[in-house]
């Protein structure tokens, strides 16, 4: 029996004696020197600036690439967010453009060789009042237009699927039904950081952690190169890859976005016997909640009502929170809450992102995610890697243009992704 690693061959024996002594270890991704000049550099280290590297490399053999991290890989809102996967939108282009990327997610520990964890669970999003069931048929109508597995279910058929979920009509928010969509499911987000950065690594692309942009040189209107804390790179290729500071970005290179920054809190709790096998979500009590394969259940709500870079939690966020998850389930009233965490939301007027060029000729941008980037890493990077090589924006995500905004074609995703996640 013979496995890989990083490309390099290695025995059961082998594999046993290096998971003994930890000895020899190859690094899953290199550490390079800063080049003066780079085809294309990525601002970001998340799913999204990776993802873009390694489909330019991979699909269009682009791979004088630098990505450039501030922090380390990852650490950004790729691992504060809660990986919950769907493609059960409300637009008929956010439909399409999830589910591709929910294809590309199913497929991806193959792909990437690296085992990226994916659970699929299905996906409950409760309704509390005649409205919310309107709106849920309305979704599960636009879903199966673009054929995507989605329909309205009823109380006992909801018991069925989440026996431990208070479905009497005795509840202070009974349960009239739920949209539920049988491919939702979960994944290790740091899995899918990690195989994406070995991925891109292994085509040649270098991956530069604590590397801060200070600066977007523009010249006659086009980008002609970036400076960092590590030095001046030259290049006539820059994506802006980030969240939570994709504003700042941007206006090094003077391009302006309709974008606001929010925290998003979220909490987990200590490991318990699983019980619940699907995603369930209350956009009426602002809470969502999915069970680890650990036993952890994860929690999470809408963002937080005010603009802030603050990554901190609060205790009127788990406090609500508590609250609105024991009006689901009264059962969990004994299990303790281990730690909470905020990451950042960048979001538009209409709650989708922004992709593509810019006016600044070079500098494309691929943010303003708000509660659902993670879930959108892969088609993003494979839509904006096709977009750089090509010069032409891909018909996935001709309508997240950042020239929406002056010809009022806006695409309104706040029904489905407000505390959809």
């Amino acid at each position: 029996m013979r496995g890989r690693c990083n490309g390099k061959r290695y025995s059961a024996l082998s594999l046993l004696r290096h998971g003994l002594t930890g000895a020899d270890w190859p690094r899953a991704w290199q550490s390079h020197p800063l080049k003066d000049r780079y085809d294309v550099v990525i601002v970001g280290g998340g799913v999204h600036g990776l993802a873009t590297a390694y489909y330019l490399a991979a699909n269009h053999g682009v791979r004088d690439i630098a990505v450039l991290e501030k922090g380390y890989l990852g650490g950004g809102g790729s691992g504060r967010n809660t990986a919950i996967l769907r493609s059960n939108y409300l637009t008929p282009e956010g439909v399409r453009f999830y589910d591709r990327s929910l294809s590309l997610y199913r497929t991806l520990a193959a792909d990437l060789n690296y085992n990226v964890m994916f659970s699929r669970r299905g996906h409950l999003t409760l309704a509390h009042n005649d409205g919310s069931l309107r709106t849920m048929r309305w979704r599960a109508e636009v879903n199966k237009l673009q054929g995507v597995d989605s329909e309205v279910i009823g109380p006992g058929e909801i018991a069925k699927l989440v026996p431990y979920l208070d479905v009497s009509r005795d509840a202070r928010y009974p349960i009239l039904g739920a949209l539920y969509h049988p491919p939702g499911g979960i994944i290790r987000h740091d899995a899918v950081v990690w195989g994406y950065a070995r991925g891109a690594d292994a085509l040649g692309v270098h991956l530069h952690q604590q590397t801060e942009v200070t600066g977007i040189d523009v010249a006659n209107g086009r980008v002609t190169g970036v400076r960092t804390n590590r030095g001046r790179i030259a290049t006539s290729v820059v994506v802006n890859a980030t969240a939570g500071w994709a504003t700042l970005v941007s206006d090094l290179a003077g391009v302006r976005l309709p974008v606001t920054t929010f925290p998003l809190q979220a909490a987990v709790t200590e490991p318990v016997r699983p019980f619940l096998d699907t995603v369930l979500v209350s956009g009426t009590l602002h809470v969502y909640v999915s069970q680890t394969d650990r036993g952890e259940l994860v929690f999470g709500a809408s963002v937080d009502p005010f603009a802030s870079y603050s990554t901190s939690g609060s205790l009127e966020f788990a406090e609500g929170l508590a609250g609105h998850v024991l009006e689901l389930m009264p059962a969990l009233s004994k299990v303790r809450l281990l730690r909470q965490w905020a990451g950042l939301c960048d979001m538009t007027p209409d709650f989708s992102p922004i992709m593509g060029p810019t006016p600044v000729e070079g500098f494309y941008v691929d943010v303003g995610w708000g509660t659902y980037g993670f879930k959108a890493g892969p088609v993003s990077g494979e839509a904006m890697a096709e977009c750089v090589a090509s010069g032409r924006t891909p018909e996935i995500i001709a309508a997240f243009g950042l020239d929406r905004f002056d010809s009022g074609e806006l695409v309104g995703e706040k029904g489905a992704a407000a505390v959809g996640h």
